[in-house]
């Protein structure tokens, strides 16, 4: 896969592959991730298929660097919720409130994004593990102050974090959501919230 951080010292190259994620997004987002073609994207660009793959070795990897940017918007929401000045417990329930918004506006809403996040999630992609993995790090942060504040159980903040996140991942997983949503008995936001706010206090 591409890594976008490897091209930023090239002003020329970056332009172009800004581009043309921004036009694979809107395309995708238009008629669908399986419907749209390199060659759609070369059209809306008014460039040549062959350029595109200048800079992208196959629609794929457009799609796993488009997926990218839609996780680094959803890590920096993470991040900033990490860094508000309330207390541990309001952190991460701000946090997974914002996360399931943000799946049921951006991912499920709009359902050529939800496909686009579907077939990502099928392929077990490596920047979706490690998207995971850095929302399970800012997660530990929160519980490590929690602990030393007094409000939560003396634990390992490493593994806390993951039995968090998957006690919450009816509330952050696109699939997990959209089965659920109309379901009358599946647990409320939060209900799920306060249960796994009440382990980390034990």
């Amino acid at each position: 896969m591409l890594d976008l951080s490897d091209v930023s010292a090239d002003p020329a190259r970056q332009e172009n592959i800004t581009r043309i994620l921004d036009s694979a997004e809107k395309l995708f987002r238009h008629y669908g991730y399986s419907k749209t073609t390199v060659a759609d994207v070369a059209r809306d660009l008014g460039m040549s298929t062959a350029n595109i793959y200048r800079f992208f070795a196959s629609k794929t990897e457009i799609h796993q660097a488009v997926c990218g940017r839609m996780l680094a918007q959803s890590y920096k929401m993470a991040y900033d919720i990490r860094h508000l000045r309330i207390s541990a417990s309001e952190r991460l329930r701000a946090y997974v409130h914002a996360q399931f918004k943000m799946t049921l506006e951006t991912m499920l809403d709009e359902q050529k994004v939800h496909e686009m996040v579907v077939v990502a999630i099928e392929r077990d992609w490596h920047v979706i593990e490690k998207h995971i993995d850095r929302i399970h790090d800012l997660l530990a942060e929160i519980i490590a102050e929690g602990i030393a504040a007094g409000e939560f159980a003396e634990q390992d903040p490493a593994s806390a974090s993951k039995c968090f996140g998957a006690a919450t991942i009816l509330l952050c997983h696109p699939q997990m959501v959209a089965q659920c949503l109309a379901k009358t008995n599946r647990a409320e936001p939060d209900e799920l919230i306060d249960f796994a706010l009440r382990a980390l206090k034990k």
